[in-house]
């Protein structure tokens, strides 16, 4: 922690790796996507990632909640407080920017 930064945050506020996935009607595709890009780094199709404050990631979910439809829509995130013993492996085309890979 030489820089005093964890995660792209400064010492003293929590931060999370995020992985957002999501499965939303066609009329909200684009609102979810442009609410979550405010955020995280786009990956591919219905996939975000990024390093995010709670503040930040309670934010984005009270957001969410107002443009889904709960009865339609899936939105699901997956939350590491260190990306320590992670990797990823692509197959294919790349999608999406390098900013924060796991």
């Amino acid at each position: 922690m030489p820089d005093g930064k964890i995660y792209g945050q400064k010492v003293g506020e929590l931060a999370l790796f995020v992985i957002l996935v999501y499965d939303v009607g066609q009329k909200r595709v684009a609102k979810v996507l442009k609410k979550c890009r405010q955020y995280l780094n786009w990956v591919q199709n219905s996939v975000l990632e990024g390093d995010i404050s709670d503040a930040n990631f309670r934010k984005l979910k009270m957001e969410l909640e107002r443009i889904i439809q709960k009865d339609e829509d899936s939105v699901m995130f997956y939350s590491l407080r260190t990306t320590k013993y992670s990797s990823r492996d692509i197959m294919g085309i790349k999608k999406g920017g390098d900013d924060n890979i796991i």
